[in-house]
């Protein structure tokens, strides 16, 4: 990697003055943030990150003259140019046809994986993750509520795949409850099969609030409802056989919306899969004293001196949504033994998961710390033009159709081989980067005028930039190696930027990866995106003598390389034209 060799050389001459392995200074060696006004130094080390280099007081101005003590004794060598001090850092600059050689290389030799074979990961071997995301209700149309956590989940799957990990994606569905009971009562009584043949989640929707309805005004209808359900408890083959053709329906126009956001799973499970097993759990919690019986005859677990509690059994003995649960990670974890287990959900349910991990470790299961929950904001405004309930397809549509009308309304816009297609994309594209810019446990009001800007920080802007420089090679060409290339033709501000820009890639990903922050890569592609059209317009290809037009042309497809590998973790298709 070509930050690492870099830092390698920058850490030797460090160890030396601070008597440390230059192991222990690796990961206090940064690459410089590209600022507006660009930058000399290339790396720095905060003086105040290196273990024992500053005073006990820590005061700014020991800090500063600690630094200055430091850099006095530092030497520039073939590698580091230039040695000063910055704000409590000591700043290295790299010789630059030395960086821009190494940098372009890297990214040559690479490819995708541009960032992800740095020394930063090597403390990290490859594991063993479950991740827990999506998990619609059955029976019902995938609601825009679900498309967060599907995302969010998708973007964590891609980045721990692609730092070498074996993820398994499980999609947990809602499919056991009274709710079912009412369904199941009302599809007897409203359904038609006929209609379900033809849009099976659509009139499940329309039964269900007929039902619902129903049920408010008759006792009967209730009644119904309890005796369908009871029957799937006692797993009669008539209720189980409609419950189950439900669920095949929803599953499969389910996988239809995944194709669209581009997301796949290993493994469909639900709640009914943990029905007799949330029973053995019930058991367990009762020979280890821990379940009590109120007075209604509830089961409750006391999770704390404080007499906190939490419900985990019905009076008529039936398991509740926390159990089933409980019953889901004890079997994950004898089956898979994963070393980490993900749940993505709306932070809504944070009091939720943090009932079912003290109830694993009152029961003894070590294992529980490797169980994690990533909370989520709620999106707000998120309707369609006509300003109805909202669906997540009927999203999709909207987000397709005005990227169709705007790109019909622009003079510059291509002839596409399949419009539908690159309007999907971009549509994607613009919704998940308008969801990834801030921290994930943040709300955040959705407005589709600012989602579907095509300049500013948003996915049509990253998508115009990759189709852009695909669109440069198609016209001038593609560099094959770096070799050859005579560096001294990419000196210039503009140049220096992006090479600076592509410098710090491995650290962007490294954050993600331990944070599981999105906004971390969004924010830097977004910022690579603003670099190249400033070097587009100023370091032309076309018209530039030879020797000048490859080394740029070398640099744009390095930064096309790395923008396009971004976009894809983030769980977006890159588009070569629009």
């Amino acid at each position: 990697m070509a930050a690492c060799r870099f830092r390698r050389s920058i850490a030797a001459q460090l160890s030396h003055i601070l008597e440390l392995p230059p192991e222990n200074l690796i990961k206090s060696i940064c690459a410089v943030p590209v600022s507006k006004k660009g930058q000399e130094a290339d790396f720095q080390i905060f003086v105040n990150s290196v273990p024992d280099a500053s005073s006990d007081d820590n005061s700014r101005r020991d800090i500063q003259h600690e630094a200055q003590n430091i850099a006095k004794k530092l030497k520039c060598d073939g590698v580091v140019s230039k040695i000063g001090m910055g704000d409590g850092t000591v700043n290295f600059t790299i010789n630059r046809e030395l960086l821009a050689k190494t940098v372009l290389q890297q990214v040559f030799d690479d490819g995708p994986q541009y960032g992800l074979k740095s020394e930063l990961f090597s403390d990290f071997p490859p594991k063993k993750i479950i991740i827990e995301f999506s998990s619609p209700n059955i029976a019902k149309k995938f609601h825009v509520g679900h498309l967060r956590s599907t995302i969010i989940g998708n973007f964590v799957a891609n980045l721990k795949e692609a730092c070498g990990h074996n993820v398994k994606r499980i999609n947990y569905l809602g499919d056991w409850g009274m709710q079912f009971g009412l369904l199941g009562a009302g599809f007897q009584r409203f359904g038609s099969e006929e209609k379900l043949q033809s849009n099976p989640l659509q009139h499940l929707f329309e039964v269900y609030v007929q039902v619902n309805k129903a049920s408010e005004k008759e006792e009967d209808t209730k009644k119904q409802a309890r005796d369908f359900f009871r029957k799937l408890e006692m797993r009669e083959e008539q209720a189980v056989s409609l419950w189950q053709h439900f669920r095949d329906v929803s599953i499969e126009e389910y996988i239809q919306i995944y194709k669209r956001l581009g997301v796949c799973f290993d493994e469909y499970s639900g709640e009914s899969d943990y029905q007799e097993k949330s029973q053995e759990v019930l058991k367990i919690l009762d020979t280890k004293g821990l379940l009590k019986k109120t007075k209604e005859g509830t089961g409750v677990v006391l999770l704390s001196e404080n007499e906190d509690q939490s419900v985990v059994m019905r009076s008529d003995g039936t398991s509740l949504y926390l159990t089933r649960d409980l019953a889901a990670a004890i079997d994950r974890m004898d089956k898979y033994n994963p070393d980490t287990m993900i749940y993505v959900t709306d932070k809504s349910q944070v009091p939720h998961f943090q009932q079912v991990f003290q109830i694993l470790r009152l029961l003894g299961y070590e294992w529980t710390e490797r169980c994690q929950h990533l909370p989520f904001g709620r999106v707000q405004g998120m309707k369609t033009r006509k300003g109805e309930v909202v669906f997540l397809e009927d999203v999709l549509d909207e987000a397709r159709s005005m990227v169709l009308e705007r790109s019909a309304s622009v003079k510059t816009t291509k002839e596409l081989d399949n419009p539908l297609e690159t309007a999907e994309n971009i549509g994607l594209a613009a919704l998940i980067i308008q969801d990834f810019k801030g921290l994930l446990s943040s709300d955040y009001q959705f407005s589709w005028d600012r989602v579907l800007q095509n300049r500013g920080d948003t996915g049509v802007f990253l998508q115009y930039t990759h189709a852009r420089l695909c669109s440069l090679e198609e016209m001038c060409g593609t560099v094959n190696q770096v070799a050859h290339i005579n560096m001294a033709g990419l000196q210039d501000p503009p140049a220096l930027s992006l090479i600076q820009h592509l410098l710090r890639y491995d650290e962007i990903l490294y954050q993600s990866s331990q944070d599981l922050q999105p906004k971390h890569i969004v924010n830097y592609l977004l910022k690579l995106s603003h670099l190249t059209a400033v070097a587009h317009k100023k370091l032309p290809v076309k018209g530039s003598v030879p020797e000048l037009a490859e080394a740029r042309l070398c640099l744009f497809q390095a930064v096309r390389t790395v923008l396009g590998s971004g976009m894809k973790l983030l769980g977006i298709t890159p588009v070569n034209k629009m």
